[in-house]
């Protein structure tokens, strides 16, 4: 990414959109590194775990923890507290919102190239 380009113009839904791809990618690359599994089992595990539900209990735990810096609690907030004209099937719109809000965050760590850090959070929720 250019790095003349000030991240926190961007809009949190930016973010989420690169996020979406981010969280599965990393959450399918996990569950690989466990080992060798009938495809369908993996395709199970990561459903289950990449539906906006799953991700809200990640977004709670995260808000209630001193994990997350400033910056990246901010994306995250931001983004569960923008305007989305969507909603998922199989959830209700507070845990869109909170999805979407931890979506926001591995799109912007993404976009610093913060793989390190995707793959520490991810480790801890897979």
């Amino acid at each position: 990414m250019d790095s003349n380009i000030d991240l926190r113009t961007y809009s949190p839904l930016t973010f989420a959109f690169l996020g979406d791809g981010v969280y599965g990618l990393y959450v399918r690359s996990a569950l690989v590194k466990r080992g060798n599994t009938q495809a369908r089992n993996l395709h199970n595990e990561a459903s289950r775990i990449v539906a906006a539900t799953a991700q809200a209990k990640v977004y709670d735990i995260l808000d209630s923890e001193d994990e997350l810096d400033e910056d990246e609690l901010d994306i995250m907030h931001r983004g569960c507290n923008a305007h989305v004209t969507h909603q998922a099937k199989n959830a209700t719109s507070m845990e869109y919102h909170k999805a979407t809000g931890l979506e926001a965050l591995f799109g912007y760590l993404y976009l610093l190239n913060r793989t390190d850090r995707i793959e520490e959070l991810i480790t801890r929720f897979t």
